[in-house]
């Protein structure tokens, strides 16, 4: 169990998934995962938003769609900042486009929505009431937020621009922000020489989020759940409704599928393990 209060500005913190029938998204993926869903609209509002927790804990959240937006079903990355407006400058500065100029989600905080040079779309979040994901980096919970794209260089300018990201080589490239290990060192003492005991690349505890090829696709952001097997949560997407787009495979320190829920929403399932190091 890893619980978090707060994230430093440059971490993705939050996710959520725009959905044309967000009561069924919940029931599916509380069948999914076990979470425990709560409407957190006024049910005059017209809209939902599902809050979804584990043990009590704030995870992620199901939607209804924005009006205007595409009719797909997507996961939606939001990354901290100090200043949404502040989020916006700089992104029009180094080259993206402001889809949603940022605005006030009530007392919970303040979000906009823009999109890099290649077209993938994220949010940010200057938090208010709401710091982001109480629960991570266990079943059901995030643990890596995926940037799939096939300019690197030009993905790095952007970003580093927007963010103060930098990337390090673990095999494939990953976002880092310099001294977030510091951060969860001060969360988790003893978590740089664990990481260094099991080998992990050097300037791992300062990643943040993952480059992927976009493999065909757009250029987009998605999303990984950790789970405790995905054997088993791929064959219970399939009873739920849900499809698999790529069966349950092996990579350097996990096994992984591609699922997808019954509105086509894509996102990772993978289950850590030791082993495939």
């Amino acid at each position: 169990m890893s619980t978090r209060e707060d994230y430093p500005a440059g971490v993705p913190c939050w996710v959520d998934t725009s959905q044309p029938d967000p009561a069924d998204a919940a029931r599916f993926y509380s069948g999914l995962f076990g979470w425990q869903t709560e409407d957190a609209m006024p049910p005059d509002a017209g809209t939902h938003y599902y809050m979804a927790r584990i043990d009590g804990r704030d995870a992620a959240a199901i939607s209804s769609q924005p009006p205007g937006a595409p009719p797909q079903a997507v996961w939606n990355t939001y990354i901290r900042v100090e200043s949404a407006d502040d989020a916006a400058a700089r992104v029009r500065e180094a080259g993206g486009r402001v889809l949603s100029e940022p605005f006030d989600v009530f007392d919970a905080g303040r979000m906009g929505v823009f999109a890099d040079p290649e077209g993938a779309a994220f949010c940010v979040w200057q938090p208010g009431s709401h710091r982001g994901s109480a629960a991570v980096n266990e079943h059901g919970a995030v643990n890596f937020n995926n940037l799939h794209t096939d300019d690197v260089e030009a993905a790095r300018a952007f970003y580093g621009a927007v963010f103060d990201w930098s990337t390090i080589d673990a095999g494939s490239p990953m976002w880092a922000l310099p001294g977030y290990g510091d951060h969860l060192e001060e969360l988790n003492p003893g978590l740089r020489a664990g990481m260094e005991q099991m080998g992990a690349p050097e300037g791992f505890e300062d990643v943040v989020a993952t480059i992927l090829p976009r493999e065909g696709g757009p250029a987009r952001w998605s999303v990984t759940f950790a789970v405790d097997d995905v054997d088993a949560i791929t064959a219970r997407a399939r009873e739920l409704g849900g499809s698999v787009l790529a069966e349950p495979q092996n990579a350097p320190w996990v096994r992984f599928a591609v699922l997808a829920d019954p509105a086509g929403a894509s996102f990772t399932a993978s289950q850590f393990v030791a082993e495939n190091r």
